[in-house]
């Protein structure tokens, strides 16, 4: 029997618990050799514990960012885009910022994302 994952709800579970800044849940949801790629947290960034530091960094210095879903859609099987608006303000700099932008995710067989690539 095979098992098919939804990347639609996938990343909308995605973005629920990031939002949540539920480290745990986030973590779970990465294979151990994601590529994540995305200027707001460094560039290309691979491996699962590489990704995770880098959430942590970004959500320690803006641990008030509010995100929101504006569409999102599943592109293929395995392959889902959202396009996105967050507000947050810097802890290092006091500054306030509002970012738009899109973000698609690829999940492997077992629903686990692969692979995130952040415009914006």
């Amino acid at each position: 029997m095979s098992v098919t994952h939804d990347p639609a709800k996938t990343l909308a579970r995605f973005h629920e618990v990031t939002n949540a800044q539920d480290f745990a849940a986030i973590e779970a949801m990465f294979a151990p050799d994601v590529v994540y790629i995305s200027q707001g947290v460094g560039g290309r960034i691979e491996g699962r514990e590489a990704v995770m530091a880098a959430f942590r960094t970004y959500f320690a210095e803006y641990p008030d960012q509010e995100a929101e879903d504006k569409k999102l859609e599943a592109l293929s099987s395995d392959r889902a885009r959202s396009e996105w608006s967050l507000t947050g303000t810097s802890t290092k700099t006091g500054v306030w910022r509002e970012r738009h932008g899109a973000e698609t995710i690829t999940i492997d067989g077992n629903g686990l994302i692969i692979r995130v690539d952040v415009e914006g």
